[in-house]
């Protein structure tokens, strides 16, 4: 399986989401416009510098605790009135669109300097930190991916801004630095973003992101001398690198550039993959594909493990479904990188993605007429569905990727959110179940049809990533890297249930806490979901959660709709017109929580990243009383707008556009923005948000935030924004990330009951 790696996600290491039906050259293709699920609250501490000096600090902020009312920085009500289809809806924060602005700048620095007085006098911040930091130091790695016999991978000894790119020649030998971001750029401030070896090993293409910016500049890195190579590929977003088994060039996707200064906002069109060869300027790429008809669709470029053909990925911005192309490029030394490209799917009706194939039978994962998804052995020549074989039939769990594996066919398979993997033949015999430590999720999975060897990482919420090494020929699994943390889970339980939503469809939920504990209906809770674009929540580890079991808190994670957790029909029943069962299911997974005596309104607190910091706008401005205290990261908070900004438009399959009435119904009608209302009673919240998010452009939290400080209702209940410099939407280097963790978890626990650090252990 050819792999993009992709650069450090909050631990760097631990696979958090899954979203089915992308082989990894097509999935890199579109992984940054999706609203990416990322680990709750692990994101940057922001600072007040924003090139501006920050106003002196308000009065009113005598006490954390909000005994006194917070005086925000005022943020002027215009008096804009935008009209859809007759219907008249204020803008009064539009201004803050404007991301240049020295008004926005005044007000961001100013509103950083309330959220640092406050969080500063939290008297559990000091050890939420302290005790973060050291459960987040210890080793990780990622799963090696194979090339030319030698074995690249991650490392990350601990408390790393970045993990280091590590080689070794062959699984017994040394390994040895071959790229390190931490010397590139000391602060963290330039990410790596994504790596991917040539198939002989020879080179290594890496792409470099400033402040994690989803824009990316591709490298080239000679790996037997460590040699940089001068070609620089520039505007690259949305892409993976996928080399020609000659050496000598590869596939990428772009964007035209931006204008000046307007990199972060600007909406992308007219993505086209192009081919470039070493050693040349970027200015001589040769267009391999475009569509300009499509200027929203994203277009992905993959070639086969045995570099005989290229397969092109053509979708609908962040839709799952698919069209599909594919080329001969001949003999793969000398192939035709510009070879005809011939049509096999068009009709955009379903996922196609080829994995492998024998000779001219393509393996294709699909879930057409198969919404859990199915494998099919496809004749190139003739790939109409009625010359299908079906290998893998659709069965009671969501196949969630497939791969070759020394000529046998890996199927990584998940059952109501929790992995499976299993073995078969390319003639669909079962060879081999792979079994799992405990309820958790596979990831990394790295392969190749000419080998035998398989590599995996496993992870659950109370069991840190590991990474295992599979043989097919004798299906032995063993132990390739076992984490060290300092922390015991023997204490503790993870359990899954399944509790009824508004119209009495059954939503499953993990919930992980105590084992033996109290159902008092006094625990703080924190109840985590995303709920939206095919992307299923699994179960993760996070150093930060040992931190809240340890206050003695309950972690939940529902399975909203949106997502996958039973295929592509629980992802429709939460999209578009559907979008409001999402937040039906999470209210009611809080009045679950509640009903069974895990927790009560006012210690039970909610967060959400992205498309879940959308999640949590809609649910405090739905259900304000539900809630003791909030997290919203990244949110989508004005659904009326966000498809003029940067990638935005590329999510209009799955929510609508206001350019269209009957979606505008739907969209004014949960949008958080639109439905903050003056004097009602919001409950505590903190949002976070980057100068560099280039996906959900941080405007939107900015105006989401000064509406709910002009209608907050009960001025004892903090409203207050971090804004990060040098990160983005799902970039952070890990020392921001660790203070952004203490912020957040100790707002958290503090405005859930939380006073007192758990008691120290007695000595044995």
């Amino acid at each position: 399986m050819r792999e993009v790696h992709d650069g450090d996600r909050g631990e760097g290491i631990s696979p958090q989401w899954s979203r089915r039906g992308r082989s990894r050259a097509g999935f890199c293709a579109v992984l940054a416009a999706v609203l990416v699920v990322s680990a709750p609250v692990l994101w940057p501490r922001p600072v007040s510098a924003l090139g501006v000096k920050a106003p002196r600090e308000a009065k009113g902020t005598k006490t954390a605790a909000g005994t006194d009312r917070l005086r925000y920085p005022k943020a002027k009500r215009d008096a804009i009135v935008d009209t859809y289809f007759g219907t008249k809806v204020p803008a009064p924060y539009q201004w803050m669109e404007d991301l240049n602005s020295p008004a926005v700048k005044r007000w961001v620095a100013a509103e950083n300097r309330v959220t640092d007085s406050y969080l500063a006098k939290l008297p559990l911040r000091g050890w939420i930190q302290n005790r973060i930091t050291a459960l987040w130091n210890y080793a990780k790695e990622s799963a090696p991916v194979e090339a030319g016999g030698k074995l690249f991978f991650d490392r990350n000894s601990g408390l790393q801004n970045q993990s280091v790119v590590y080689v070794q020649d062959g699984p017994t030998a040394a390994p040895k630095v071959l790229l390190d971001p931490n010397v590139i750029s000391p602060d963290g401030s330039i990410a790596l973003a994504g790596w991917q070896p040539t198939e002989d090993g020879r080179y290594l293409a890496y792409e470099l992101s400033v402040g994690g910016s989803d824009w990316e500049t591709i490298h080239l890195l000679d790996v037997a001398t460590g040699k940089v190579l001068p070609d620089e590929v520039r505007w690259v977003k949305f892409s993976g690198v996928s080399w020609t088994n000659d050496d000598k060039g590869f596939y990428y996707s772009r964007y035209p550039e931006p204008p000046k200064g307007k990199a972060i906002s600007e909406a992308v069109r007219d993505q086209k993959l192009y081919y470039h060869r070493l050693g040349t300027p970027q200015s001589q790429d040769e267009l391999i594909y475009a569509r300009p008809d499509l200027p929203e669709w994203s277009i992905s470029g993959s070639v086969t493990e045995d570099g005989r053909y290229l397969f092109v990925y053509l979708n609908n911005g962040t839709a799952p479904e698919n069209e599909l192309y594919a080329a001969d490029l001949g003999d793969p030394m000398k192939p035709d990188v510009k070879a005809p490209l011939k049509p096999l799917f068009t009709k955009n009706d379903a996922q196609y993605v080829v994995f492998g194939h024998e000779g001219e039978t393509l393996f294709v994962q699909t879930n057409l007429d198969a919404p859990m998804g199915r494998i099919v052995a496809v004749p190139l020549a003739t790939p109409d569905p009625s010359h299908w074989r079906v290998v893998v039939p659709e069965g009671d769990g969501v196949i969630a990727g497939a791969a070759m594996a020394g000529g046998k066919i890996l199927v990584d398979s998940q059952v109501v959110a929790t992995s499976r993997l299993a073995l078969y033949g390319t003639d669909g015999k079962e060879l081999a179940s792979l079994g799992m430590p405990t309820l958790g999720t596979v990831g990394g999975l790295s392969s190749r049809n000419d080998s035998p060897d398989v590599y995996y990482l496993f992870t659950s919420f109370l069991y840190p990533t590991t990474v295992y090494h599979y043989d097919v020929r004798d299906g032995k699994t063993e132990t390739l890297f076992a984490p060290k943390v300092d922390f015991d889970p023997s204490p503790y339980e993870t359990k899954q249930v399944f509790y009824t939503s508004k119209d009495g469809t059954k939503v499953p939920m993990f919930i992980v806490a105590r084992k033996g504990l109290k159902l008092d209906g006094n625990n703080p809770t924190i109840l985590y979901g995303y709920g939206g674009f095919d992307i299923t929540i699994t179960p993760y580890f996070s150093p930060s959660l040992p931190v809240w079991l340890g206050l003695g808190g309950v972690y939940a994670v529902a399975n909203l709709r949106g997502g996958a957790a039973y295929g592509e029909a629980w992802h429709k029943a939460g999209m578009l017109g559907n979008k409001q069962n999402v937040f039906d299911d999470f209210a009611w997974a809080a009045k679950y929580l509640i009903a069974q005596g895990y927790t009560n309104p006012k210690r039970l607190g909610v967060e959400g990243y992205s498309n879940g910091g959308l999640l949590i706008g809609a649910s405090i401005t739905q259900h304000p009383e539900l809630f003791g205290a909030a997290y919203a990261g990244a949110g989508v908070m004005d659904m009326l707008r966000y498809q003029k900004f940067s990638g935005g438009a590329m999510w209009a399959p799955e929510y609508g556009t206001s350019d269209d009435p009957k979606a505008f119904k739907w969209l004014i009608a949960y949008s958080p923005l639109q439905n903050v209302r003056k004097g009602v009673c919001y409950p505590p919240t903190i949002l976070t948000t980057a100068d560099h998010d280039d996906r959900v452009v941080p405007s939107h939290t900015y105006q989401f935030t000064a509406a709910l400080q002009w209608a907050q209702g009960c001025p004892k209940n903090p409203i207050l924004v971090h804004v990060e410099t040098n990160t983005s939407h799902g970039y952070m280097p890990t020392d921001k990330l660790i203070a952004q963790a203490a912020d957040v978890w100790s707002f958290l626990a503090h405005n859930l009951g939380v006073r007192e650090p758990p008691a120290p252990k007695a000595a044995k």
